[in-house]
C-alpha cells in the first residue's frame, strides 16, 4: 500500500494533467449530487475519495462514539439536507484547524476541540467549512490554480509535497490546505455563509466572532515564523473579528440552545491528552495564552494547573521552577489533581536542591499511583536519598 505522501502526490500530479473544464460560475452542490465522470471536478473527487480512505484507516482518527456524534450532531443542524452526505472524522491533531473536502469528507483537529468553548463555537467553525463544501470552493480554486500556474511550477508544488518527508495524516491535510488554499472572497463567503448557518440553527450569534478574539490572542504570542494553521489564509483575522461582531450586534441572541450545551461534557475526558499534544509542539507561548484561558472558564482546575505546571518545568527559563512548583501545589490544593503532580513537583524539587520536599513528593506519588509504569525510575530516585 502506498504512503499518504505518495497518495498526495500522485493525487495532486494526475490532477495537473487533467484538461481543465470550462471556467465560469459555479452552482451551489445540490444534496447528493456527484459531478459528471467527464469533468475535471469529478477527477479531484476521485483523488480526495482516495485520500479519504487514507484517513479512513489511519491511527489518528478518534473513534469515541460521543465525540462524533456530537460534531456530526451540529453539522446535521446546519446543513440536514447535506447531513447524510458528510463524513466527519476527528482527527488527532495539536493546533487549532479543520477542513473540508470537495467529496464531503470533514475533518476537525482535536487542536481546535480544545480551543472551542462552546456548542455555538463549533457550529460557527463547522458551518465556515461548509459553506466551503456547498459553494463548492475547492473546484473553483483549483480551476484558477490550472489557469494561472504553468507546467513547471505545478511540478514543482508535487514534488515538494512528495519530499518534505510529511509524516501522519494530520500533516497530509495541512498540505493539501496550503495547496489548495481559498481566496480572500471565498474565506469572507464563508465566513458569511457559516454565520448565517449558525443563526438559523439557533446558536448565539456572538460567538463567531469570540473564536476570532481568543485566536488572535494566540497569534500575537506566537513563535516567528510558527503561524497558527487556521491564519494561514487571508483576510486578516482583525478583519474577520470586526466583521462578525458587527454582525452579532445587528441580531438578539437567540434564547434556550446554550442550556443544552454539550461541549465541555463531550470533550472534557480527552482534554488531558490534547493539552499533552500541546505541550509537545512546545510552542511554549501559545499554550500559556491557552491554558489561561481555560483556567479562567473554571472546571477542573486540577488538571489545569497541573499542565501550568508541567509548561513551566519544560519550557527551563529562568525563574521556571518556582512558577512550575506554585502550579503543582496549586493543583493540589484543588483535590482533584493527577497522580503525576506529585513526582513532577518532586523532580522540581530534586532540580533546584529541596531533597527533602522531592523525597516526600516521591514518596507521595507511589503511594498514589502504585502501578505506575515510572515506578522503578522513581524508586531509583529515592535509593539516592
Amino acid at each position: 500500500m502506498r504512503t499518504p505522501r505518495n497518495v498526495v502526490a500522485s493525487a495532486l500530479a494526475s490532477l495537473l494533467w487533467t484538461a481543465c473544464a470550462a471556467g465560469g460560475p459555479v452552482a451551489d452542490l445540490s444534496p447528493g449530487q456527484r459531478p459528471a465522470l467527464d469533468t475535471d471536478e469529478a477527477g479531484l473527487w476521485m483523488q480526495m475519495d482516495r485520500i479519504e480512505a487514507d484517513l479512513r484507516t489511519s491511527g489518528r482518527v478518534v473513534r469515541d462514539p460521543a465525540l462524533n456524534a456530537h460534531v456530526r450532531d451540529i453539522v446535521c443542524r446546519l446543513a440536514p439536507e447535506h447531513c447524510r452526505f458528510v463524513r466527519v472524522y476527528v482527527v488527532q491533531a495539536a493546533d487549532f484547524n479543520a477542513s473540508m473536502a470537495p467529496n464531503g469528507a470533514m475533518s476537525v483537529w482535536t487542536g481546535l476541540l480544545l480551543r472551542v468553548e462552546n456548542d455555538a463555537q463549533l457550529a460557527y467553525l463547522l458551518g465556515h467549512e461548509l459553506a466551503h463544501y456547498l459553494r463548492r470552493h475547492s473546484v473553483q480554486r483549483w480551476r484558477a490554480m490550472h489557469a494561472s500556474t504553468d507546467a513547471a511550477t505545478a511540478f514543482s508544488m508535487v514534488t515538494a509535497v512528495a519530499g518534505v518527508g510529511l509524516v501522519g495524516v494530520a500533516a497530509q491535510l495541512a498540505t493539501l490546505d496550503g495547496i489548495f488554499a481559498f481566496s480572500r472572497d471565498q474565506e469572507r463567503e464563508a465566513d458569511l455563509i457559516g454565520f448565517e448557518m449558525m443563526v438559523d440553527a439557533g446558536y448565539d450569534p456572538r460567538q463567531a466572532a469570540a473564536v476570532w478574539r481568543a485566536l488572535i490572542a494566540e497569534l500575537e504570542v506566537a513563535e516567528e515564523g510558527a503561524q497558527p494553521i487556521f491564519f494561514a489564509s487571508h483576510p486578516a483575522a482583525e478583519e474577520r473579528l470586526e466583521a462578525l461582531a458587527a454582525r452579532a450586534d445587528a441580531m438578539p441572541a437567540p434564547q434556550g440552545r446554550a442550556s443544552h450545551d454539550r461541549h465541555d461534557a463531550v470533550t472534557e475526558p480527552y482534554r488531558a491528552a490534547w493539552l499533552r499534544d500541546e505541550l509537545r509542539q512546545r510552542d511554549f507561548a501559545r499554550a500559556q495564552v491557552l491554558l489561561r484561558r481555560l483556567i479562567d472558564r473554571g472546571g477542573d482546575l486540577g488538571d489545569l494547573y497541573y499542565f501550568e505546571g508541567e509548561l513551566y518545568r519544560l519550557r527551563g527559563d529562568e525563574g521556571d521552577d518556582a512558577k512550575a512548583a506554585d502550579a503543582y501545589e496549586a493543583a493540589l490544593e484543588t483535590g482533584t489533581a493527577p497522580p503525576e503532580t506529585y513526582r513532577s513537583l518532586g523532580l522540581v524539587y530534586w532540580s533546584v536542591g529541596r531533597l527533602d520536599d522531592a523525597r516526600l513528593a516521591f514518596e507521595d506519588y507511589l503511594r498514589a499511583r502504585p502501578d505506575a509504569d515510572d515506578r522503578l525510575m522513581v524508586e531509583a530516585y529515592l535509593q539516592q536519598f
